[in-house]
This record gives structure tokens, C-alpha cells and sequence, in this order.
């Protein structure tokens, strides 16, 4: 029986070590990879909850301040009593003020035709 030599056992016995290291040291970068990504895709998706969860918030706080903007923030006033309809005797008084300003009528005119519808005729 012949014997090999006994270095080339050592030498594939360190190359078998050195492939199967080399493999399971792939593999766990591998796996670290997609460890890092799957802890990448939960932190995304929490903050994509977190910023739907601020932005519906958001949301809430305007839509209330519309709600509280669209409420009447003091009573409307009662409506105002209709204003008497002014007789004819004032609404002369007037128009003869007016000629009197615009200088239509003179003082002694104005004076004269006053003291005419204030005697009702």
C-alpha cells in the first residue's frame, strides 16, 4: 500500500476548511443583508405609519377649525325695526332743503315755501 504524502492531506484539508469558511462567511454576509433589509422595510413602514398618522391628525385639527370658523362667534343682531315711512310733509322739508343747498331756492324763497307745507297746504 502506497502512502501519499502527508503534506498534500494537510493541504486539502486546509483548502476543504478554507472553502467551507469562505462559504458559511458568504452566506452569513448574505444573510446580514437581508436581515439589514427586512429591518429597513419595518423601520420604512413604521415611518411611513407614523407620517399617515401625523397627516390625519393634521387633518382632524383643520377640519375642526373649519367646523369652529364656519359657527357664528356672536349672535346675529335682532333685524332692525322697519324705519317709519316719512310723511309727505317731511319728504317736501327735504326736497326744499336740497333746492335751498344746491341754491335753487333763495333764504327768503326757501323761508317762504317751508313755512307753506308746514301749514299743510
Amino acid at each position: 500500500m502506497m502512502r501519499g504524502r502527508p503534506g498534500r492531506s494537510i493541504a486539502r484539508a486546509a483548502v476543504g476548511t478554507a472553502v467551507i469558511a469562505g462559504t458559511a462567511g458568504a452566506v452569513h454576509h448574505h444573510q446580514d443583508q437581508k436581515w439589514q433589509a427586512q429591518e429597513n422595510a419595518a423601520y420604512q413602514d413604521q415611518a411611513t405609519q407614523q407620517q399617515l398618522a401625523d397627516q390625519q391628525a393634521q387633518i382632524a385639527q383643520l377640519s375642526a377649525q373649519q367646523q369652529y370658523a364656519q359657527q357664528p362667534q356672536y349672535a346675529p343682531p335682532p333685524p332692525a325695526a322697519a324705519a317709519p315711512a316719512q310723511s309727505a310733509t317731511m319728504q317736501q322739508l327735504q326736497q326744499l332743503a336740497q333746492m335751498h343747498d344746491a341754491g335753487i331756492l333763495s333764504d327768503e324763497e326757501f323761508a317762504n315755501a317751508k313755512a307753506k307745507v308746514l301749514a299743510g297746504g
